[in-house]
């Protein structure tokens, strides 16, 4: 005879194995549902934030917000609204922070605008690779008189980069941290953000019109898979209530044989 004719079947669980089993199938699948619907609302939330940053980008250029505006600002809001200013570039106190590009490695080309009013607005004018980091290589091409910037407002990235932080005494700059730069190049009051302008077909370097606009979403995918588990916790306490039925019925067939 075979080892399993040896071997006592499995009878069925208890009520009280049973109640516990079903609370914890209960609470698993209401944790995963849960899981789920969270990520769908935050499906919608970031459709609708994608929607609302796309209307920013694309609506007419606004005058950049003010000094009574600053407090006001936040990223959620404001961030990639479409604006303009006018005002004299202050060369002399450009500041190179390390970028990488769809046309590679280099600089972001950051130039302080100094606006009628006396306050200085960071202006992105664009990316250079390392032959033009030097500001001698493109300085017949700096605009001198007053100047229009349009371009997309960008909210100050505080701190440096990951692993990489800002070293101003030596000036090297990993993000685009507008108090910092300000601090370091004595610019007075400044903005609490920055502008990146749009490309500006006469100027080979610095390249503008390269902010990038992306938002990761991936919530429909997670949605799913935590709905699935949901399923399969189902599916799984469906399959012990089976057995148990089972189970039952063989040992009822056993008493009364």
């Amino acid at each position: 005879m075979g080892a399993d004719a040896d071997t006592p079947r499995r009878g069925p669980r208890s009520k009280g194995v049973l109640a516990v089993l079903a609370i914890i199938a209960a609470l698993v699948f209401s944790g995963f549902a849960a899981l789920g619907t969270w990520q769908v609302k935050r499906l919608f939330w970031k459709l609708d934030l994608i929607e609302r940053v796309d209307q920013r980008v694309n609506a007419p250029a606004a005058p950049a917000p003010g000094p009574m505006q600053w407090p006001q600002l936040q990223t959620s809001t404001d961030e990639y609204r479409h604006v303009q200013a006018s005002g004299t570039f202050l060369h002399e106190r450009e500041t190179l922070v390390q970028a990488v590009t769809v046309l590679g490695s280099g600089f972001w080309v950051l130039t302080p605008l100094k606006l009628a009013d006396g306050t200085v607005l960071l202006v992105n004018r664009g990316f250079v690779p390392p032959e033009k980091q030097a500001r001698a290589s493109r300085q017949a091409t700096e605009p001198r008189a007053n100047t229009t910037v349009t371009g997309l407002l960008r909210m100050s990235e505080p701190g440096g980069a990951f692993l990489r932080n800002n070293d101003p005494a030596n000036q090297r700059w990993y993000s685009r941290d507008v108090q910092a730069i300000a601090a370091a190049h004595h610019l007075g009051p400044v903005a609490p953000y920055f502008v990146d302008a749009k490309a500006n077909p006469s100027q080979e370097w610095p390249a503008g019109g390269l902010t990038v606009i992306a938002f990761k979403n991936h919530h429909l995918v997670y949605a799913i898979t935590w709905y699935a588990l949901a399923l399969m916790t189902l599916g799984a306490a469906w399959y012990v209530r089976r057995d148990e039925q089972r189970l039952r019925q063989r040992q009822t067939d056993q008493n009364a044989g």
